[in-house]
């Protein structure tokens, strides 16, 4: 069965292959996402970052990653905040 699988899959071009595993990761990303409850945008990317790339670090290594994801959604929200404020003075309170 597996033999007969591999060959099916062996069958498709090149680029079908590559769309399907673009698909799985996207599903893949999908049901973690839906798995973590927090709503909080920081703690999604480091926990998105642990399950997909958390193994392939030292402990030390990945704590300088959460901290520098942490600190990158934060200028983020900074920069949305600084800029929302700019729209408000020039538009009013339509913001």
């Amino acid at each position: 069965m597996e033999r007969k699988f591999r060959n099916m899959l062996l069958e498709r071009s090149g680029e079908e292959r590559l769309k399907m595993g673009c698909s799985m990761h996207a599903t893949a990303q999908a049901l973690v996402k839906a798995s973590i409850s927090e709503k909080d945008p920081i703690a999604l990317k480091q926990a998105m970052f642990l399950r997909f790339y958390g193994d392939e670090f030292e402990p030390e290594e990945r704590k300088k990653i959460l901290l520098a994801l942490r600190k990158a959604a934060e200028n983020n929200g900074k920069r949305r905040d600084k800029i929302k404020k700019e729209a408000r003075k020039i538009l009013g309170s339509k913001v």
